[in-house]
């Protein structure tokens, strides 16, 4: 029995190992595209999910607690709102955007308990693109009643100024003495300290809270960034909860995302209103015609987990009549 030449058996293990070369990237490819294809039907379903919430709530929203209109901001990919989404009688503001574009901003507070002693927060970690402005809200409560009896703020070191030099309470129980400053130099590196100095008049009896204290502060730092990505973008979810002390959207915020492989081109949000003459919906273009005009919003989203390749981009897309404008 003849068997196989050097030659033959070279060539068949070469031929064997291009078909298994070939079977293994087939596989391979259909793992991939199996991947794809469940990881665009989780994006299509969570998108579907927000925007079907994100119309109701636009469907339903009001005039903020403090009076504000009903919508604040009515942008392309940027949409501000009020409304009751958790369905607790106090009427919500709510905000959905694209990726970082738009401003933000997150509320910190501290406390110090000897007497002319100060305290401090940190914010970092919360820009995703390029800072265009920053500044910070400070109020404060304490031993404050005296003019000498003030806090001074600092940032990353520098003094913005004083607190409470005037028109402020002995331990008031209440937010006081608020104040705005420019910090958009100094949280341009995504990182800013910020602290709050008692005077040596101030004493340690204050109990609003936390006992025996001299001070408490409260930072809030608000930004506006560009969006960074022309990528994969987040479109997300903000709602903040208003306070009563100081009257004001100030409270506690909660952001979620909606969807993370959002690819539009086009705006997000169009807004039209009803020309009562030519029984058509005509588009708003203009600012601040938006704000005034709007009966009726079209929300689109283009979903696509992984860009130029199968499965190919979802589209959704729904309508919104305001209610309550």
């Amino acid at each position: 029995m003849k068997g196989f030449t050097l030659t033959e058996t070279i060539v068949s293990i070469a031929i064997f190992t291009l078909i298994m070369a070939g079977a293994a990237a087939a596989i391979v490819s259909a793992y991939q595209s199996q991947t794809a294809n469940r990881e665009q039907a989780v994006a299509i379903e969570e998108a579907r999910r927000g925007i079907k919430t994100m119309v109701k709530e636009i469907r339903e929203s009001a005039s903020g607690e403090d009076g504000s209109y009903p919508i604040e901001k009515a942008g392309d990919k940027e949409f501000i709102f009020y409304s009751d989404v958790d369905q607790d009688l106090k009427v919500e503001k709510v905000r959905y955007f694209l990726g970082s574009a738009g401003s933000d901003s997150k509320t910190k507070d501290c406390v110090s308990y000897e007497t002319g002693g100060s305290c401090n927060v940190n914010f970092n970690g919360f820009l995703e693109g390029d800072l265009t402005e920053a500044e910070v809200k400070v109020s404060v409560e304490g031993d404050l009643g005296h003019p000498k009896e003030c806090v001074d703020i600092y940032a990353d070191g520098n003094l913005l100024g004083e607190v409470c030099k005037s028109q402020c309470s002995d331990c008031s129980g209440s937010w006081e003495g608020v104040s705005t400053f420019d910090v958009s130099s100094l949280a341009s590196d995504d990182n800013i300290q910020f602290e709050a100095d008692a005077t040596g008049w101030v004493d340690d009896f204050c109990d609003w809270e936390y006992e025996n204290h001299s001070i408490r502060a409260k930072f809030v730092l608000s930004w506006t960034e560009e969006n960074i990505s022309q990528g994969k973008g987040k479109f997300k979810k903000t709602v903040t909860n208003y306070s009563d002390n100081p009257p004001g959207y100030n409270g506690a915020s909660t952001t979620e995302i909606i969807s993370s492989y959002v690819r539009n081109s086009p705006p997000i949000f169009k807004y039209y209103y009803f020309d009562e003459e030519k029984e058509e919906l005509v588009q708003v273009e203009d600012y601040p015609a938006r704000l005034e005009d709007t009966e009726l919003m079209k929300v689109y989203l283009v979903v696509d987990v992984n860009p130029g390749a199968k499965p190919e981009p979802f589209e959704l897309s729904s309508y919104s009549q305001l209610r309550n404008l």
